[in-house]
C-alpha cells in the first residue's frame, strides 16, 4: 500500500471532504483521487470478493447455488465488469450491467485472473477487447442510471442483485430506482441488497452533521462521498412503496451512537435511536 494510499485512508472525515470536493472538480483530479483511495467504487476486481458477491446474492435471492436460465441484473458493478464473468459461469442466460457512469475497468489484462479462475465453466479465450469479453458473457453494460434500467423490457429479470450501492443512490432518485427493479423483475423473481449506512467518510454518521440544502448541493452530492443518508426504516418503507415485500436477512448495528444529536443537523436529531443504530443491513426484495 502506498504512502498516499495509507493517507487516504486514514484522513479525518473534515479533510477528506475538502480535498475530495477539490480532487472532482479540478482536471486530473480524479486519477490523483483514485491513486489516493479517495474514489473507490468496491474491490470488484478480486476473484474471491466478485464471486464470493454473487453467489451469497444468488443463494439468499433464489436458494440455488446456480444461475441456469437467469436473467440477471447488478445495479452499480462499480469498478468491474466481472460480475458477468461469475454469472455466465454459473449458467446466466444474459446479465445486465447498470451504472451511473462507465466506472469500469476497460483494460483486458485487469480481468485475466478471473479469467483463468473460471475456464473451466466458461471459455473467454476468443475475447481479445473487454466489448467482445461481454459479448462471450452475453452481457450489457449500460451506464445512463434511471434512464438504462428503462430500456429494460417489463418481467423480463429473474435476479437482481446489488453491492453497498442503494446508499449510494441520489436521495430524490431512490423511488424511482426501485420502482423500476420492481419493474423489471418477473413476478416469481427476486433481489438481494446489501446497504452500507455508515457515512463513506468514516464509518460513521458524520454526513448527518450537514444540512439537506448543503448535502445535495451539485458539489457535494458529485463528489464520490455520496450517500443519500436515507435511515433503516425509510429505505424498508419505499420497497414497500416501490411494491416489494422484504425480508431482512441481517442487520449490523453500533452499540453506540457514533455521533452525538447535538451535531447532526435538525432534521435528524429526532430520529428514533434503533433507526440511527443500524450501521447497514441485508434484504430480500421480491414483487408484491
Amino acid at each position: 500500500m502506498s504512502t498516499l494510499t495509507r493517507w487516504g485512508q486514514a484522513a479525518p472525515w473534515f479533510v477528506k471532504i475538502p480535498v475530495k470536493v477539490t480532487l472532482t472538480h479540478v482536471p486530473g483530479g480524479r486519477s490523483l483521487a483514485h491513486r489516493v483511495g479517495a474514489f473507490n467504487h468496491g474491490p470488484m476486481l478480486s476473484v474471491a470478493y466478485v464471486t464470493g458477491v454473487f453467489d451469497t446474492h444468488l443463494a439468499r435471492a433464489c436458494g440455488r447455488s446456480t444461475a441456469d436460465g437467469l436473467v440477471c441484473l447488478e445495479l452499480g458493478p462499480g469498478e468491474s465488469v466481472a460480475s458477468a464473468l461469475v454469472a455466465r459461469a454459473r449458467g446466466a442466460e444474459q446479465t445486465w450491467l447498470v451504472d451511473v457512469a462507465p466506472f469500469a475497468s476497460m483494460e483486458l489484462s485487469d480481468y485475466a485472473p478471473l479469467r483463468d479462475a473460471l475456464a473451466a465453466e466458461i471459455d473467454t479465450s476468443s475475447a481479445s477487447s473487454v466489448p467482445e469479453l461481454l459479448g462471450v458473457c452475453h452481457a450489457q453494460y449500460v451506464t445512463d442510471g434511471i434512464s438504462s434500467l428503462r430500456t429494460i423490457p417489463t418481467a423480463s429479470v429473474d435476479f437482481v442483485w446489488s453491492q453497498a450501492v442503494l446508499e449510494h443512490v441520489r436521495r430524490d432518485d431512490v423511488d424511482a430506482v426501485l420502482h423500476e427493479l420492481r419493474r423489471v423483475l418477473k413476478p416469481e423473481g427476486a433481489s438481494s441488497h446489501r446497504i452500507d449506512l455508515e457515512d463513506h467518510l468514516q464509518n460513521g454518521l458524520n454526513s448527518l452533521r450537514f444540512s439537506e440544502r448543503l448535502w445535495e448541493s451539485s458539489w457535494m452530492s458529485s463528489s464520490g462521498f455520496y450517500t443519500n443518508r436515507l435511515r433503516y426504516g425509510d429505505l424498508l418503507d419505499r420497497f414497500a412503496a416501490a411494491g416489494f415485500e422484504v425480508e431482512v436477512v441481517h442487520v449490523d448495528r453500533w452499540e453506540h451512537l457514533p455521533l452525538a444529536r447535538a451535531r447532526m443537523a435538525p432534521e435528524f436529531r429526532g430520529l428514533a435511536t434503533d433507526d440511527l443504530l443500524v450501521s447497514g443491513f441485508d434484504v430480500v426484495a421480491r414483487p408484491r
